[in-house]
Formats: structure tokens, sequence, C-alpha cells
């Protein structure tokens, strides 16, 4: 017999209670983005605290863009008219033991659905290497995390839950419609408010972690599949300095082959814990030394209880197609001596291919490049479209949520499904009541 699980986390509605009338508007100081780098064109943010109250809202206004936990780096949730955030859209719904699946309010964040899930007996395949984003946030804009055979966190995804431009609330279901779940779920913040996400979940397991220092570019030239398939999740980070990759950092299941060895492809077993900018300290990283871990303790880099990374900071990342991935590699070690200065580091990871038709995986498995930057704004946007070039022959895709250059043709060029997602999100939002000039510009305008 089926069995589901409900939960409610927060205050107890009592039962037949009605929806509270919508507050009025507060024009407030502007927010910005988690980095700092971003403010908010507008102050008029609402919180609603429902699905009906979100419907209320999209009713009323002609025009608005969604907030989740504001981890962007560019304006693709901005708005200068309004703002919706999902903050207090933040609990569990169910877990349904028989079909595999949680579901959650969009605005709940993995470190705080995961330890629910694990308490439960189940876990999440992936995780992104921050904790502290919100699930809807991060499945419309492709975030991923790591693993030469895992998907990025919009994969997990069973079915969603989203009020439409006319208040209607669609449901969408991979049993029901599989294509056109691919169609919306990286949506862009295109295609409406999501209030509730069905994902698919494992059941709970262990993970160790262990880093390995100073291994030569050269090692990863000759070996890279090798090296990112040695563990579950595999990262490897640099600063483009010294022809060396600083850290590589194996995240491996309790059941799976434990590095216990002394050195791996010519880097040393690292002695204590670290952070991925070796200079910081890594109290706010999750825990190394092959120390076994709950999951969702091991495969972000970050704690929970942590401002995760190096704080204020500029991010920008590439996806490559796995067969070009050394050479992509070789391309940017080029630009090494224009790129650390303005670096904290680079990171390069693995993600599997997908069928979600505006993920920068579909239909490729990928690498991905990733530059957390100082935040020299002026300096990185120089160095953008630099990086464009050198990666131009690999059909690179951009992180949909970082900072890039690159030209809204040239992006379309990379997606096969653009044309139908443009349709499709014309069918749900026929006025553009969800475009801002982001969306405008990279995915509307181009012909």
């Amino acid at each position: 017999m089926q069995r589901k699980t409900f939960i409610r986390i927060g205050a107890t509605i009592a039962a037949g209670s009605v929806v509270k009338p919508l507050t009025s508007w507060s024009q407030t100081a502007r927010l910005k983005n988690w980095a700092g780098n971003v403010t908010y064109s507008t102050g008029n943010v609402q919180y609603p605290k429902s699905v009906t109250e979100v419907q209320q809202l999209v009713k009323k206004l002609d025009k608005l863009k969604t907030l989740g936990t504001r981890h962007c780096f560019n304006t693709i949730a901005d708005s200068n008219r309004d703002l919706v955030s999902t903050r207090d859209l933040n609990k569990v719904v169910s877990l349904d033991t028989k079909a595999k699946t949680v579901t959650v309010e969009s605005g709940i964040k993995y470190g705080e659905l995961a330890p629910y899930l694990h308490k439960h007996g189940y876990a999440l395949a992936n995780l992104a290497s921050l904790p502290h984003i919100s699930v809807g946030g991060s499945i419309t804009t492709a975030t991923h995390g790591s693993g030469i055979k895992n998907g990025n966190l919009s994969s997990a995804v069973n079915g969603l839950e989203v009020v439409t431009a006319d208040g209607s609330v669609v449901n969408f279901s991979k049993h029901k419609d599989a294509s056109t779940l691919n169609a919306v779920t990286v949506g862009l913040g295109a295609i409406g408010v999501i209030t509730k996400v069905t994902l698919d979940v494992i059941p709970t397991f262990m993970v160790r972690q262990r880093v390995f220092t100073n291994m030569l570019l050269a090692q990863v030239k000759q070996n890279f599949e090798k090296i990112v398939s040695a563990g579950y999740s595999v990262s490897l980070f640099t600063n483009w300095v010294n022809d060396n990759v600083s850290e590589v950092w194996i995240k491996s299941r309790t059941d799976e082959k434990d590095h216990t060895e002394a050195e791996f492809y010519g880097a040393k077993a690292a002695t204590k814990n670290l952070h991925p900018v070796i200079a910081q300290s890594a109290e706010k990283c999750t825990d190394q030394m092959g120390v076994p871990g709950i999951w969702y303790e091991r495969l972000p880099h970050f704690k929970m209880g942590f401002t995760p990374s190096t704080g204020k900071e500029l991010q920008s990342e590439y996806f490559v197609p796995l067969q070009h991935a050394v050479e992509a590699i070789s391309a940017i070690s080029r630009l090494g001596k224009q790129i650390s200065p303005h670096l904290f580091i680079t990171e390069i990871r693995t993600i599997a291919a997908d069928e979600l038709w505006m993920s920068p995986c579909y239909r490729q498995t990928s690498v991905t490049i990733h530059f957390t930057w100082k935040p020299e704004t002026a300096a990185v946007m120089k160095l953008l479209p630099i990086i464009d070039r050198e990666l131009a022959p690999f059909n690179a895709r951009p992180h949909w949520g970082k900072v890039f250059t690159m030209s809204p043709k040239t992006i379309a060029s990379r997606y096969a499904k653009l044309d139908d997602f443009k349709k499709i999100a014309a069918t749900y939002d026929p006025k553009g009541k969800f475009r801002n000039a982001f969306l405008d510009k990279n995915i509307f305008s181009v012909i």
C-alpha cells in the first residue's frame, strides 16, 4: 500500500482557515544578490506564504520576476517593477515512498530539505557546492553539482506546480507529459512562478571526501577521464599558475573505492582539511580526510551554517562537451597570466547529459570550467570576451545564472530547442509578464 509522509514546517494552520488579504505595497531598501554585485532595480518585494497569495499577486501585477535565494550573479531575476520572493514558501509537502519522490515548496533550501530526507531514509542523487540555494531557483537555472554520471539538480525534477501569467495553477508531470516537463523545467523564470517541485529521491548513503594537492596540469590532460571518474563527484581546483592543479577533491560513496593512497596521479594526499582557495580557512568547508559523513554533509563543498565560498566575488562558468575537455582546459591555461591576477580559483567538474531543453547539458555530458573572480567587475568584463573566443571552437554554453558576455546569437546557435522553448513560454505567458531585460536580450530577441 502506498505510504505518504506529510510534514509542515513552521506554524500550524488551522483547518478551514481563510487566506489573509495581501498586504499593501511597501517600497523598501533595494535588495542585493548574495555576492553584492547586483542591486535589484526595485524595492517592491512581496513575500507570499501560500499558492493562493502567489495567484493573487500574479493576477494583480503586469510585470514581475521571482526571487529565490538571490544567488545569481547576473540580472536574470531582476525587475524594475515588482519582485515576488519564494522565501516563505519553504515547506516539505509530502514524501511518497512508493513513487520515491518528495514534493516541496520551491523556496526551500537544499540544506533544509536534506536532513529531512536522510531522517526518512532518502537522499538526492546530487547537490551543488552550496547547500544554501533554493530548490526552485536552482532548477530553473540548471545549477548543477558534480559527477560524470550525475545529472544536474534539474534532472531530478519529476513534477512542477507553476502559477502562470493568468494566475492559473498548472501542474507538469514526468508521468503525464515528460516532453513538456523537459521543456519547462529549466524555464529561466519565463514560464511562471514555480510554487512546488517534486523531486526523485534515492536511498540515503554515506560519502568520504579525500583531497590531493599539486597535480601537474600535464597529468590532467593525459588522464582526464580517469581522474574525474575516480569518485562519485570529483572537482579540480586551479588558479592557472605554475601549470598545476592545486587541489583534487574526490567524494566517494562508502560502498565505492576509498582513495587511501599517498599519491593520486602525482598529487600528494592532504594532511589536513583544506579550502578550495588554499590560503583560506577550511572551517567553513565540509569535512575531508576520508571521514565518512551523510551525503549532504560531504557532497557540497561548504557547510550550511557558514557564509559559503569567499563571500564578495563574481562567478562565471562554461559548459563544454566532455570530448573537448582537454582542449578547452589547454585553451584556458594559455590565458593563465591574464586570468590569475583577478581570480580566486577555478573549479573544473563534470555533469551527465540530460533531456532538459534549456539545460547547458542538453544531450551532452559536459565538463564545466568555473571561475570565482575577485570583485573586480571592470577587469572581469574585459576578460570574459577573451575566454569566449578561446572556448568558441568547443561550442561552450555559459551558466544561465552567472556573469557572461557571449552574444545572444551565439548562445542561440548552441541550443537546438530554443525556438521551441520560446513558443512554449509564449503559451503560458503570451504578454511577457515574466520577461525582463535579461530574457528579452538573451532569449526572446534572437531571430
